[in-house]
């Protein structure tokens, strides 16, 4: 991106993997910057995979710019493309005036075809990888400092618990947030996230998981009724993922070497900061490893019963509410 904004363009863009949002974050910033609004109609070529060959982007791709410096080739849903090795030979002397995007979602162009090997050469090739669910609380913090704002810890935890990984999704609803902050007040609170977004700031999986950690029995099964009660309001299955994803990273917290350093968790656990490593270690004081992984199979048992394996009648309340007893007993 920076050499995007500098107008340091390559002859080929090869964004692929999991992750769409990079794809379409550079793939958007190619479209609306590389040419004038004025230049496009005549040098900026938009197409998807499915109606495409590679054989046919090529010959987009050997065109020259009609008074404009470049001409802009993106192709869409790739992925749908086989015959690749048909670009091998154009990527031997590619156009310096042509920007060929090709954008490839869920999955890779594998990476021993010379395909990759010959743009890599000439141009970029962008493996855009799924973050880990530690990982998107710094995401929420960096892409809300990049909008000129800040948010409250609690609310960052509420969003990335609700939400999960869909970073496009996140985007959205923060992006919803933030149109909604007075100019003199950029700041994401809790109450900001419930009015906005609709996440109960009492009644969510990073209270849940407070409680679990603090052995606040009151508090979890007084969460468990109100979701038990408003299924309309808040999910059972919205909860499952995230006690998974915390419970599996607690059992990485419990092979750390200085279990009671939030610096050393942190740093096993891929996390930029300490605070989020506080939960792990003041649950580690409670729960071993054994108990870890019984939880973690725990977990798995419900969601299971939850699509009706082993289970005839068993709602997603009662569920719950055997998987927190479960949690909290000794």
């Amino acid at each position: 991106m920076r050499d995007l904004k500098a107008r340091k363009f390559c002859p080929i863009y090869i964004l692929m993997g999991e992750e769409s949002y990079y794809i379409d974050v550079i793939s958007n910033y190619i479209e609306n910057n590389v040419l004038l609004p004025e230049e496009r109609d005549f040098n900026q070529t938009v197409v998807y995979g499915v109606d495409v060959s590679a054989v046919q982007v090529v010959d987009m791709a050997k065109r020259f710019p009609m008074m404009a410096e470049y001409q802009v080739v993106v192709v869409k849903e790739a992925q749908n493309i086989k015959d690749w090795e048909k670009l091998e030979r154009y990527l031997d002397n590619p156009l310096k005036s042509t920007v060929l995007v090709i954008c490839y979602k869920n999955g890779a162009i594998d990476a021993r075809r010379k395909v990759i090997a010959k743009a890599s050469s000439v141009g970029v090739v962008f493996n855009s990888e799924k973050l880990k669910d530690h990982a998107i609380p710094a995401f929420i913090e960096g892409y809300v400092k990049e909008k000129g704002a800040t948010i409250d810890a609690k609310a960052k935890a509420m969003i990335a618990d609700f939400i999960g990984s869909d970073l496009s999704r996140v985007t959205s609803e923060i992006d919803k947030v933030l149109i909604s902050l007075p100019e003199d007040d950029k700041k994401v609170t809790p109450e900001i996230v419930e009015d906005k977004i609709g996440i109960s700031k009492d009644y969510n999986v990073f209270e849940l998981r407070n409680a679990l950690v603090n052995r606040d029995a009151a508090k979890a099964f007084r969460i468990v009724k109100y979701i038990d009660n408003n299924p309309k309001t808040v999910s059972f299955y919205s909860f499952l993922p995230p006690l998974f994803s915390f419970f599996q990273n607690l059992m990485i917290a419990q092979f750390v070497k200085d279990r009671i350093s939030t610096r050393e968790v942190a740093m096993a656990l891929g996390m930029k900061s300490e605070w989020g490593a506080k939960d792990y270690v003041k649950a580690m004081e409670t729960i071993n490893g054994v108990k870890t992984m019984q939880i973690i199979h725990q977990i798995r048992v419900a969601d299971a019963k939850s699509k009706g394996v082993n289970n005839p009648n068993t709602s997603p309340g009662e569920l719950l509410k055997e998987l927190v007893s479960f949690i909290l007993e000794r």
